[in-house]
């Protein structure tokens, strides 16, 4: 069952055609009976009422399907980077990734993104360049951008016949034949010799194809040095071991809006992407016996799994999105929350297409399903069996950018606001909420501006809560210049019982982006546990609420030096709040100071407008980091990356497209924190 099975991605930059491209697969396997297309909002994938709306995918979607006998489930990623967090989880739990590329822009910023992201996984991947039939496609060009930017072997196993209008099929590479399609929704995949006007373009790629593939093949590198023949099928053989290793990207061609080049593409998914007992085994923390344990993917071992997503449903409740990596889960039964420590039942397993669903007897080892009966489940935890107490590695999230404040019009919406925020930031974990203590507003947090937009539309619309909603805030950060002592003493008496303490601090600065570190110095073998604990919960909730401003700490290193213990007085309680108010006044005393987020913004634009965009980006406080032509022409983009404050960039697009007539773009993703002039 294994081997017939495959765990896939679709990733891409935005408008590159991943749902477009999923739609076609889901046709041509028999999924759906009618091709959904994004431009109409009727794309199957694109279920939320604002991705329709928008014409661009926000929610990861999963689906199921069969291409000759073999079980390939999808998830369609979103490209925006407001939307990176969705494209992280997904990665987590895939075995296999197909990158789309767009035939005349190549490689953009969130692909390379997205590509950093499958390299942390070590997710193989094969390339697939889309739109080989807008004006400007160059698949050859494409070709070389992806081995310059992503440092990846690229193989086209696949060149095309024509380009931009006159684009009518490609050159299987492999078999040596032609692939044309016939009828309006290219169902009918035709196969023919390569015509002699073009068997000289097919040999020399070929003759690419075989060279890069002896690089990492001793079997082709054997054939080739005899001139033996060699077959299709050891070069698929091969191929497929190379990809598995993540050394070479096969690169195919197509037009997914056309119905051209996708049959292909999902051979390419059956024949060179792992199956789940092929993909790099999970590794868990036993935290029973303390270390690392590899957990191979068996259908007859102790059930592990990892939930990677959560969704509210108005009917079911929270549907918990679950990869299992071991054994398998049944309806009716208990699973163990390991890191929770809370068993749970199983109410029912569905198999997603979508917003729809199928009810299945089992979830085993390899699979992707939803689990629903769980309500306390979160993003990352592992579920498993009490007896096997381990625990996968959790998924990294970037820290939220823009803040808008939000508050109910009456004062009976107070508690379904909460309520909505609570379901929203469960299923987002790049979403946050949090209750400003000196005004009593209600902040909202996310990734940007599109983030924001999406949620509080969907806040209003979706689940009709009545709110007004603030201008976008930058999100600060505070930290310290220098490093500082502090000694600091508690008392209260609290029920006729006096509590007290008294301890030292030393805070200093760390280097930028390394996050807060905390060191326990004054370690005694007669103070209880719980103590110490205590005092780095103190910390902790100390470096949250900030020094100054109140907003979060980073970068800071604290180390406790010094404590005083009476048997008689301690208290945890007063513990805690002794290092709170220690590591305040220590932080006073070492020049605080506030960051503000700057963002990597890449702008591509026409060559004539490039100085206008400059001009635009550096009265906005931003540096220009590196500028790379994008040759001559009429069609000639040129790309423009820079440093830019967050708190200056709102309402950027909007001054963007009246400086280049419409026709610049950019994108912004977090960068690093630097100190607010």
């Amino acid at each position: 069952m294994l081997k017939i099975m495959r765990n896939i991605g679709i990733m891409a930059h935005i408008d590159a055609g991943k749902t477009t491209t999923t739609e076609r697969i889901l046709y041509y396997t028999g999924k759906s009976h009618k091709i959904g297309e994004v431009d109409d909002g009727e794309a199957i994938m694109d279920s939320m009422e604002q991705e329709q709306e928008r014409g661009i995918t926000i929610q990861s979607a999963a689906t199921t399907t069969y291409w000759k006998g073999f079980q390939i489930n999808i998830i369609d990623t979103p490209g925006h980077v407001d939307f990176t967090a969705e494209v992280e989880r997904s990665l987590r739990v895939l075995d296999g990734a197909v990158a789309i590329f767009d035939a005349v822009r190549g490689v953009e910023p969130q692909t390379e993104t997205v590509w950093r992201q499958a390299q942390r996984y070590s997710v193989p991947c094969i390339g697939y360049v889309n739109k080989m039939d807008r004006v400007g496609a160059d698949f050859f060009n494409v070709l070389h951008d992806i081995e310059s930017k992503l440092g990846v072997v690229a193989a086209a196993i696949q060149v095309p016949i024509g380009c931009e209008n006159s684009f009518e099929g490609v050159i299987d590479l492999i078999n040596m034949e032609e692939l044309h399609w016939s009828g309006s929704d290219g169902k009918e995949v035709i196969q023919s010799r390569i015509d002699s006007s073009r068997s000289a373009l097919a040999a020399t790629w070929r003759e690419k194809l075989i060279d890069v593939l002896s690089s990492v093949s001793d079997p082709i590198t054997g054939l080739y040095l005899d001139g033996g023949e060699i077959p299709p099928d050891l070069i698929k053989t091969e191929l497929r071991k190379a990809v598995l290793n993540r050394a070479i990207l096969p690169v195919l061609a197509g037009a997914s809006r056309r119905n051209l080049g996708v049959q292909p593409l999902i051979d390419a998914v059956v024949d060179f992407l792992p199956s789940p007992d092929e993909a790099h085994a999970a590794i868990g923390h036993n935290l029973k016996k303390d270390e690392d344990v590899t957990i191979p993917c068996d259908n007859k071992g102790v059930p592990l799994g990892l939930v990677f997503k959560i969704q509210n449903d108005r009917e079911s409740g929270n549907l918990c999105y679950v990869r299992m990596y071991s054994g398998k889960f049944t309806p009716g039964t208990a699973l163990f929350n390991v890191g929770k420590r809370k068993k749970e039942r199983i109410n029912r397993i569905l198999r997603m297409h979508s917003n729809k669903s199928e009810a299945i007897e089992a979830l085993s080892a390899g699979d992707i399903g939803v689990i629903i009966g769980m309500k306390l489940a979160q993003t990352g935890d592992t579920v498993g069996s009490e007896g096997f107490p381990v625990v996968l590695e959790k998924m990294q999230f970037p820290q939220p950018v823009i803040s808008v404040a939000i508050e109910p019009k009456t004062a009976s919406e107070q508690d379904n606001l909460k309520k909505v925020l609570d379901m929203l930031s469960k299923e987002d974990p790049t979403f946050t909420t949090r209750e400003n203590t000196e005004t009593g507003q209600l902040i909202i947090s996310g990734m940007g501006e599109l983030h924001i937009d999406v949620l509080v539309t969907r806040i209003l619309k979706e689940y009709k809560v009545e709110a007004q909603v603030g201008n976008p805030q930058v999100t600060y950060r505070e930290s310290i210049n220098e490093a500082a002592d502090r000694r600091q003493t508690f008392s209260k008496t609290v029920a006729g019982k006096e509590n007290a303490a008294a301890l030292t601090l030393k805070v200093e600065p760390l280097p930028r982006g390394s996050g807060n570190k905390y060191t326990c110095a004054a370690y005694k073998s007669e103070i209880p546990s719980s103590i110490f604990d205590a005092i780095e919960q103190g910390i902790n909730g100390a470096l949250n609420s900030g020094i100054a401003m109140g907003y979060p700490c980073i970068d800071i290193g604290v180390t406790l030096t010094g404590i005083e213990y009476s048997e008689l007085s301690a208290s945890d309680f007063a513990f805690e709040a002794c290092a709170s108010m220690c590591f305040d006044e220590a932080c006073r005393n070492a020049s605080p100071i506030l960051l503000e987020p700057i963002m990597l913004v890449t702008l591509i634009s026409p060559a004539e407008f490039v100085g206008n965009v400059i001009s635009l980006v550096t009265m906005r406080g931003g540096q220009v980091i590196s500028m790379t032509s994008g040759g001559q022409g009429s069609g000639a983009l040129d790309e423009i990356k820079a440093n830019a404050p967050m708190a200056k960039m709102f309402g950027f697009m909007t001054a963007l497209r009246s400086e280049s007539q419409g026709r610049a773009t950019f994108t912004m993703e977090f960068s690093h924190f630097e100190r607010k002039n």
